[in-house]
């Protein structure tokens, strides 16, 4: 099923109706296989030629078009020709069908409108002037369209007709690449609930099955539980997994980020304290742990806090007693302990920054949350997830990923982890507007920049020099067609070679603007 309204965000095909437009006035529509137009009342207002805008406002008009398609297409299959031109009788004007063409289906057609395929000739005009005038056209209107039909001249037919088939081709494309990545999702979705998804953690790679393994296995223990990982990681989200596959799941679940306060204000959080204890403190306070009784407690970044501070919590977590800042008698409580650190605790220990005894305590289960780069391959299923997450409640539709602008972000190292990723894709959303296709020159600068460099420093360590040499020449040379506008006078002047010999390594690399554009 060819979802038609998708067609007005695609920026190739946007552009490409802009130029016949604006080069000579004619308007391009959507018919699906039996002529009916499609995506029109979005189009509608975008008509430039004000004949067709005129005559299209007649529902008995789209009835004729519908019987111009239908006889142009019956007589093109097996003509071998690509392409129809003749006249339509509704405007006395010409129009062109192009049929789309989808895996030997006939799906639909590109149609051109507004123009004369011959030179000028009286009796044509006449023709248009006596068809808008049944249709009740004032003689100001009449005159202002009539001068505004164009008359095709032999020279420009080929670019006219190659501008709508790209058109055409682009509808076809844009499709095909749909359709392979729905049915791509499916397949995932499918696999998400078992293989590839634990609670809202999402991952193929061998190091996240690794992980979903040793959750599967800690899920039902009591035991004390230590996450090391780099930030964006998605630490917190291991956390909650544990807690919810656990038996304290109906109990509270508990975080406190032990960097965010100081440490009189983090004892306090963590230990409540009695009224009067210190200026401010006007009545009695319940500390976090108090609350987490009988739940779990998730200390994240345990690792930056301070040797008193370890202390406090070394007795809380061995002996399960605290004292409230300012209090006299203990509490006990009953709580699981899951911490997280970003740091290296084990050389804490060694340089006397952190206590031995605390990280034995904590190092009971330990899981090590594997980088986003050492698992390149859930970036496509981590994209498709926040693209998801973006689609929902919006006003256009889900946004698709180029090939081009995925293998930039995986080729990125992303420090950020899985963070970064996911306020990249909400960036380039947000950008992309009105646009389904996010192109690679959306994307962050560092992360065009890093992609390239590593791309060539990559080809130059592990592959032939030649190979090497060859890639980044390519890079150079795209790089600069884009940032010239496909200046290729310019831009051979600045690398000083030929402009032939520049148009020769264009050819040589696939860099043509129309293939760039995708």
């Amino acid at each position: 099923m060819i979802n038609w309204d998708e067609f007005e965000h695609i920026h190739v095909i946007k552009k490409l109706k802009e130029i016949l437009s604006s080069w000579w006035n004619i308007d391009t529509l959507f018919t699906d296989d039996r002529g009916h137009l499609k995506g029109f009342d979005k189009d509608k207002k975008l008509l430039v030629n004000p004949a067709v805008k005129f005559l299209m406002d007649k529902p008995t008009t789209h009835e004729s078009l519908a019987e111009l398609v239908q006889k142009a297409t019956e007589d093109l299959k097996g003509s071998g020709l690509g392409y129809s031109i003749r006249r339509w009788d509704a405007g006395g004007f010409d129009a062109a069908i192009f049929p789309i063409v989808i895996e030997n289906d006939f799906v639909g057609t590109v149609v051109a409108l507004g123009f004369f395929k011959d030179n000028a000739n009286p009796s044509r005009l006449n023709e248009v002037r006596d068809r808008l005038a049944a249709f009740g056209a004032s003689s100001d209107l009449i005159q202002g369209c009539l001068n505004k039909i164009p008359f095709m001249k032999d020279e420009d037919r080929q670019h006219f007709t190659e501008l709508c088939e790209l058109v055409a081709q682009e509808v076809v494309t844009l499709h095909l690449e749909i359709t392979s990545r729905e049915d791509r999702i499916s397949e995932l979705n499918k696999e998400l609930g078992t293989r590839y998804k634990y609670d809202n953690m999402i991952g193929k790679s061998k190091p996240m099955q690794d992980m979903y393994s040793l959750l599967d296995k800690i899920k039902s223990a009591e035991s004390t539980v230590l996450i090391q990982g780099e930030n964006g990681t998605g630490k917190e989200l291991i956390a909650k997994a544990i807690h919810y596959n656990s038996p304290r799941k109906d109990k509270a679940f508990i975080i406190q980020n032990c960097s965010a306060f100081n440490d009189n204000l983090l004892e306090s959080e963590l230990f409540g304290h009695v009224k009067g204890s210190f200026t401010g403190a006007i009545k009695d306070k319940k500390g976090l742990f108090e609350m987490a009784d009988k739940g779990t407690f998730f200390l994240d970044e345990i690792g930056d806090t301070s040797p008193t501070m370890q202390v406090k919590l070394l007795r809380v977590i061995q002996e399960g007693t605290f004292l409230p800042v300012g209090g006299t008698e203990s509490k006990r409580v009953d709580v699981r302990i899951i911490a997280a650190t970003n740091r290296d605790l084990k050389e804490m220990v060694e340089k006397g920054t952190f206590r031995e005894d605390l990280y034995y305590r904590l190092n009971v289960i330990n899981l090590r949350v594997p980088p986003l780069r050492e698992r390149k391959e859930d970036i496509p299923l981590l994209i498709e997830f926040f693209l998801d997450r973006a689609a929902q409640g919006a006003v256009h539709p889900k946004k698709i990923m180029t090939k081009r602008a995925l293998e930039k972000l995986f080729d990125y190292a992303f420090p950020g982890n899985i963070r970064e990723l996911q306020n990249e894709i909400e960036r380039v959303v947000v950008l992309a507007g009105a646009e389904q296709k996010i192109a690679a020159d959306m994307l962050s600068a560092r992360i065009l920049e890093t992609g390239d460099k590593t791309k060539v420093q990559g080809a130059r360590v592990h592959g032939k020099l030649k190979d090497a040499l060859e890639e980044l020449e390519r890079e150079m040379i795209k790089d600069g067609l884009r940032r010239t506008g496909w200046n290729k006078s310019k831009l051979a002047k600045e690398l000083g070679i030929s402009r032939a010999g520049l148009i020769m390594k264009v050819e040589k690399y696939g860099l043509d603007k129309r293939k760039l554009l995708r």
